[in-house]
């Protein structure tokens, strides 16, 4: 049966592509969102978290999205030679960067027209590279095309991130419940608390996940209340931790497992692109990873991105890498959400 709803006037009307990457969710908003104005993507961000809140909660929050939904905005570049903006957004804001979403909303933006490849750079193999805009700065991706009749497919996508580092190594940190926690604070496109899990008595497994989540948040606010976080060479809006990320060895081909909580006690279902590229920083700086060698780390459900230093840089004095971060995405669907006026609930709620 077709059925067909007339949309009323005053209606808000916002039309998406759903995927995922390594099984996180990226809801890609492909139409009915305001402008959103700004020289840079950081100020595009501020903009959006001033005026336009309400469509972020309504889209990430139930009943349209759930507590750890994940979305972005594809819009104009801000720099001449960028192919596309972005500004990624969660359950408690708009982020500054996000590995997964490169991954997915590249994977999007091939396969459904959203990007153009004649637009794109090649890089002489027929694969697309498209320069991305985040607010933490230049990310470069790498569409590789599938293979026979999976030709038109992006079979996986790597990514330059923005340059990685290690802002404290071995800060101990009093975290309620636990005691002194050392934990190391590493920049991969945001700030993040690396944490061995069995320091803590965890697993990174999903049976424990709601111990994860309120370790995460304890030790997230310990390290806020104790520590503070400054980028070297970067604007003000960036000085924030954006979560924690526990870390335990890997079995079989993995080097090693995490789990990222961030935002409000989200948890990523995927190894986390900016988290295994702070991690490419933390093992590079210890001497534990090579340049050019290429570790694969998995996610608390198993599945997997892979990431190499590709190169070494300085960020405001500080030492730094370029990782390259590789995962594979996949569409789940279309969508077009309606915004009634008069829905008590129109602006979205959490249950956890």
């Amino acid at each position: 049966m077709d059925a067909r709803f007339e949309v009323p006037a005053g209606w808000t009307r916002i039309s998406t592509i759903d995927a995922h990457a390594a099984g996180e969710p990226l809801r890609v908003v492909t139409a009915g969102w305001p402008e959103i104005p700004g020289d840079t993507i950081l100020a595009r961000r501020q903009y959006a978290r001033e005026h336009h809140d309400d469509l972020r909660r309504a889209l990430m929050w139930e009943p349209r999205g759930h507590a750890d939904m994940y979305g972005c905005i594809l819009m104009g570049p801000a720099t001449p030679d960028g192919d596309v903006g972005v500004l990624f957004m969660h359950n408690e804001g708009f982020s500054t960067m996000c590995g997964h979403g490169i991954i997915a909303l590249v994977t999007v933006g091939l396969e459904s027209g959203l990007l153009a490849p004649e637009r794109l750079g090649q890089d002489g193999t027929g694969r697309s590279i498209v320069r991305i805009d985040t607010p933490a700065g230049r990310v470069t991706a790498t569409a590789h095309p599938g293979v026979g009749d999976q030709a038109r497919r992006v079979e996986h996508v790597s990514f330059l991130n923005v340059p990685s580092f290690v802002l404290e190594p071995d800060l101990e940190v009093d975290v309620a419940g636990f005691g002194p926690v050392r934990c190391d604070i590493a920049f991969g496109g945001a700030f993040y608390a690396y944490v061995d899990a069995a320091d803590l008595g965890l697993s990174v497994e999903p049976s424990a996940c709601p111990r994860l989540i309120d370790a995460g948040r304890r030790v997230k606010s310990a390290v806020m209340e104790q520590y503070e976080i400054v980028h070297p060479d970067g604007d003000e809006d960036l000085n924030f931790l954006y979560g924690t990320v526990f870390v335990q060895g890997g079995e079989g081909g993995a080097h090693s497992r995490n789990v990222c909580v961030f935002a409000d006690g989200e948890v990523d279902r995927s190894p986390t692109g900016t988290g295994v590229s702070g991690r490419a920083a933390i093992h590079y700086r210890r001497g534990e990873l090579g340049r050019g060698q290429r570790i694969s780390i998995e996610s608390i459900i198993g599945t997997s991105f892979t990431v190499a230093v590709v190169a070494e840089t300085v960020v405001g004095g500080i030492a730094a890498i370029v990782p390259e971060v590789s995962g594979a995405a996949h569409v789940t669907g279309r969508h077009e959400f309606l915004i009634d006026p008069d829905d008590p609930l129109r602006g979205g709620f959490l249950l956890r």
